[in-house]
């Protein structure tokens, strides 16, 4: 194990070099949870559909992502597609973790579109206002509210689980570590700071959805 001291003085000598592959991890985790929200949206209104067409491609599509680990997802978007579209290092592993993402927060706004009370749709429906109408109107925004939480959450382990993006070569954060590890034979003191990092950023976004919470709950009182 390195010592304190020496644990610091890398960190601080290598801190200019992390910049760049801190802020592609930012991009990364972005970019696949916006894109994974929007899968997740749609796949979540399949569920609640009446049609059981629409429930069962739903079902069939959360079964298989959750049941197939991310780094295979990311292999078969890079390597299996190439030759049809070439996606490119960032679209690959963005697009494996938005589908992966989408898989988890399908149920987050599942859960949260059902947790609506049925006589608010009925409501909608008394009011002249068709189904879809009263879904887009009344109870997505009420669920999008009580999604926000757990929809933080799942930030988080997407920002976590774009580590795996090291894998097809990408220059972040842990594909940085383990670069400046093998070159310096001293690979605990790199993935020690990597973990640092992600450690610093995971405190930082735990802290805004406690805030955000905090303020929903305020709203709510």
């Amino acid at each position: 194990m390195p010592s304190i001291a020496h644990l610091t003085e890398e960190f601080l000598r290598t801190l200019p070099f992390f910049w760049k592959p801190l802020l592609l991890t930012f991009q990364l985790t972005i970019a696949s949870v916006i894109v994974g929200s929007i899968i997740g949206l749609f796949v979540a209104l399949l569920k609640v559909s009446k049609l059981p067409v629409a429930r069962f491609v739903a079902n069939a599509y959360i079964m298989i992502i959750r049941g197939t680990p991310l780094i295979v997802q990311i292999f078969v978007l890079y390597f299996g597609f190439y030759k049809i579209i070439d996606l490119g290092q960032f679209w690959s592993a963005a697009l494996a973790l938005a589908i992966h993402s989408g898989a988890y927060i399908a149920e987050i706004f599942r859960g949260a579109i059902q947790s609506i009370d049925k006589g608010q749709m009925e409501a909608g429906l008394s009011l002249g206002m068709s189904a879809r109408q009263t879904m887009r109107r009344i109870i997505l925004p009420q669920a999008m509210k009580r999604s926000i939480p757990p929809l933080g959450n799942q930030f988080i382990l997407s920002l976590k689980e774009s580590s795996l993006a090291a894998f097809i070569a990408m220059d972040e954060l842990f594909s940085l570590a383990r670069r400046l590890s093998a070159e310096t034979f001293d690979e605990m003191t790199y993935f020690l700071i990597v973990a640092l990092y992600y450690l610093i950023i995971v405190m930082v976004f735990t802290y805004v959805v406690y805030i955000m919470e905090k303020r929903l709950a305020k709203g709510e009182a």
